[in-house]
């Protein structure tokens, strides 16, 4: 078996077609989405019309699940944005996607952590704003229940592979979209890629374990960046320029 994981998108086309070039050119035909597709200051339809029309399982992350739960008015400022984008039939897909899903009975597919969509599974947290890594422990409160051998999230935007003590395989592919983001809970912090390349794995079953391959593919960032700033978001420019929100 042998597979591509992608993960938040949030709207950013470009950074999508040049991961899909390069699933193509490595002879790789599946693909598994987490979720975060659309929601985002860019450029929802197009990005959402080549989700759609890709053979692959998709997951709803919690950014989708905002364009469907509640009304325009209610939305964040990049739901708000990305809805005037979409027309009836993407918001009528994306209330057909699961939260979580079972791929091929190997994997388990899960966009934040198996309970919820908006909790961070291998990153945590500190008050002060530090984002750091989760202790083996809590991680594996969070892997409970989960028989796969191989486990995949995403929300963070952080590529890792965290191994539990039992063999099973934790796996965030990184962000297709976006490389850096400002959040408020559960403390204020940033999270940033360091570069602005768009993110990806790909996952192989080799003797009965699991080999990860994280791949950093260069696009037209710049175009993505001016886009955000045409928008008025300086700092997801910022980071669609840099990998670093400044």
């Amino acid at each position: 078996m042998r597979f591509a994981a992608i993960a938040d998108v949030h709207g950013n086309h470009l950074a999508l077609e040049a991961v899909l070039s390069d699933i193509r050119a490595q002879g790789i035909s599946d693909i598994v989405d987490l979720g975060d597709m659309v929601s985002g200051p860019l450029d929802a339809r197009p990005t959402i019309d080549t989700l759609m029309a890709l053979d692959a399982v998709h997951l709803l992350g919690n950014h989708d699940r905002y364009l469907i739960d509640r009304p325009h008015e209610k939305m964040g400022s990049w739901e708000r944005l990305t809805y005037t984008q979409l027309e009836p039939r993407h918001l009528d897909w994306l209330r057909t996607l699961p939260a979580n899903s079972i791929y091929r009975d190997e994997v388990f597919l899960c966009h934040a952590t198996p309970q919820d969509d908006e909790t961070y599974w291998l990153e945590t947290v500190l008050p002060g704003g530090e984002v750091c890594m989760s202790s083996l422990e809590a991680i594996e409160a969070r892997a409970a229940g989960v028989p796969q051998s191989l486990i995949l999230c995403a929300h963070t935007h952080t590529a890792r592979a965290v191994r539990l003590r039992d063999g099973r395989l934790i796996v965030n592919p990184g962000s297709v979209g976006s490389p850096g983001y400002r959040a408020g809970k559960p403390h204020p912090h940033v999270v940033e890629a360091g570069s602005p390349d768009a993110r990806y794995a790909i996952l192989e079953r080799i003797d009965g374990g699991w080999d990860v391959t994280f791949r950093h593919i260069p696009y037209d960032h710049a175009a993505m960046a001016a886009l955000a700033r045409q928008h008025g978001q300086a700092e997801l420019a910022s980071a669609l320029a840099t990998g670093w929100i400044r």
